[in-house]
C-alpha cells in the first residue's frame, strides 16, 4: 500500500469518526428532554427552544466556519469547535433553568458547525477524484451515522443508571476527544493535496463572485429551500419522538432503540445513495428521498403506534436520513467547483438549520399549547411534499460563466 493511499484511508477514518461523534451526540439530546424538564421545572417548549437555538446557530455559523476552513485549513477550526462543543454539554450539566440551556445550545451550535459535515466533507471532497467523489462522501457520511447507534443506547443507559447530569458529563468528555482526532488532519490533507496553495486560490474565483453566482442560480435556491424541509423533519423527529412515544404508552427504552436503528440503517442508506449519486441524477435522487420520508411519516401515523411499528419506522427513516449528504455536496462541487466549497455548502446548510430550528421549537410549542403533537406531524407531511416538488424541478446546470470557462458538464437529469 502506498503512503498516499494510507494517508487517504486514515483521513476517511478520522473524518468519519469525528462526524460520528458529533452527530451521535447531537441526535441523542432528545433523550434528555423528559428528565431535564422534570428536574429543572422548565417546559418542553424551553428545552425545544434550546435545541432549536443550537440548530439555527449551527446554520448561521456554518458559512463563516466554512470560510475559515477554506482560508486557514481544517485543523484549527476542528479543534476550536470541538472545545466549544464539550463546553456546551458541560454547561447543560450545571444549568438551573432555561437561560443556561439556551447558552449551551448556542455553544453546541458553533461546535457542530465545525465538527459536523461541512468542514470535513470539504476536506474529503478535495482529496477525492471527481469520478469517485459521490461514493467516497457517501462512505464517510455513512460511517458518521454509527455514532447515533452507539451513543443513543449509551446515553439512555447512563440516564437510567446515574441520572441525566452524569450522562451529559460523559457526553462532554466524548466531545472533547474530537480535538485529539483532529490533530493529524492538516498533515494528511497536505499529503493528499487537499489544501490549495495560496497562489492557486488567488488565481481562482473570488468569494464574493462565487456567492453572487450562487444567489442568482435558481437551482441553488431551489435546493436550499428543499433543504429547509430536510432539517424540519429530521430535528422534529430526533427531538420529540422519544417524548411522543411515551405519550403513546411506549416504554422509554424504545425511543433510544429507535434512534439507534436510525443510525444503523442510515449507515447503509447513506452509502447506497452515494453509489447511486455517481450513476444517476443527483437532484432526482434527492427529491425521492424527500418524498419517501414523507410517505413513511404518513404511514407511521396511520397505523397503531406500537414498539414494533416504531422500530420499523425508525429503520425506514434511517435508510433515508443522511443520504442527502453525498447528493447535495456532489451537486455543489460539480456546479460551482471546490474553491469555495465549504462556504457555499454552509449557505445551503443554513436553510437546513432554519428548518431544524422551527422543527425543534415548533414541536415543543405545539405540545405546550395543545397537549398533542398532531399538528407538528401534519406540518412534516406538508413541508416534505413541497420539498419533493422543488428538488425535482431544480436546475442543476453550472452558471453560464463557469460553463464558458470549461466547467464540468452537468449530469443528465
Amino acid at each position: 500500500m502506498t503512503s498516499h493511499r494510507r494517508a487517504f484511508i486514515l483521513l476517511l477514518i478520522l473524518s468519519g469518526t469525528i462526524i460520528s461523534i458529533c452527530m451521535g451526540l447531537r441526535q441523542s439530546l432528545g433523550l434528555f428532554m423528559r428528565p431535564v424538564t422534570l428536574d429543572l421545572g422548565v417546559s418542553a417548549a424551553s428545552f425545544g427552544f434550546a435545541i432549536a437555538l443550537q440548530n439555527i446557530v449551527w446554520g448561521l455559523s456554518q458559512p463563516f466556519v466554512g470560510a475559515l476552513a477554506d482560508k486557514h485549513g481544517p485543523r484549527p477550526v476542528l479543534m476550536g469547535t470541538a472545545l466549544l462543543y464539550a463546553l456546551g454539554l458541560l454547561l447543560m450539566v450545571y444549568s438551573r433553568g432555561s437561560v443556561g440551556l439556551e447558552v449551551a445550545g448556542f455553544l453546541l451550535g458553533i461546535g457542530t458547525a465545525g465538527t459536523g459535515f461541512g468542514v470535513l466533507i470539504g476536506v474529503v471532497t478535495r482529496a477525492t477524484p471527481l469520478e469517485k467523489r459521490s461514493q467516497t462522501v457517501g462512505l464517510v457520511a455513512a460511517a458518521g451515522s454509527l455514532g447515533t447507534m452507539a451513543l443513543a443506547p449509551l446515553g439512555q443507559a447512563l440516564i437510567n443508571g446515574y441520572g441525566w447530569q452524569p450522562a451529559l458529563a460523559v457526553f462532554a468528555s466524548i466531545a472533547a476527544s474530537m480535538m485529539l482526532l483532529a490533530l493529524p488532519i492538516k498533515g494528511l490533507a497536505s499529503t493528499l493535496g487537499a489544501l490549495p496553495t495560496a497562489a492557486a486560490v488567488a488565481a481562482q474565483q473570488p468569494l464574493g463572485e462565487a456567492l453572487r453566482d450562487a444567489a442568482g442560480h435558481r437551482g441553488y435556491l431551489f435546493m436550499a429551500l428543499a433543504f429547509f424541509a430536510c432539517g424540519f423533519q429530521l430535528v422534529f423527529i430526533t427531538t420529540h419522538l422519544p417524548a411522543y412515544l411515551q405519550l403513546c404508552g411506549i416504554a422509554p427504552g424504545v425511543g433510544a432503540s429507535a434512534l439507534a436503528l436510525i443510525g444503523l440503517f442510515n449507515t447503509v442508506g447513506t452509502y447506497i445513495f452515494g453509489l447511486l449519486g455517481a450513476r444517476y441524477s443527483q437532484k432526482h435522487l434527492l427529491a425521492m428521498i424527500y418524498l419517501l420520508r414523507t410517505l413513511f411519516i404518513a404511514i407511521f401515523l396511520l397505523v397503531p403506534i406500537t414498539a414494533a411499528s416504531t422500530l420499523v419506522f425508525a429503520a425506514a427513516m434511517g435508510f433515508l436520513w443522511l443520504g442527502v449528504a453525498p447528493l447535495v455536496t456532489g451537486i455543489i462541487g460539480r456546479v460551482f467547483g471546490l474553491t469555495h466549497f465549504n462556504t457555499l455548502y454552509g449557505v445551503v446548510f443554513l436553510s437546513h438549520q432554519v428548518g431544524s430550528f422551527f422543527g425543534a421549537w415548533m414541536g415543543g410549542l405545539v405540545f405546550d399549547m395543545t397537549g398533542s403533537y398532531n399538528f407538528g406531524w401534519g406540518a412534516l407531511i406538508v413541508i416534505g411534499l413541497a420539498a419533493f416538488t422543488l428538488q425535482w424541478l431544480m436546475d442543476d446546470r453550472a452558471p453560464p460563466v463557469r460553463r464558458a470557462a470549461g466547467g464540468p458538464a452537468p449530469v443528465p437529469a
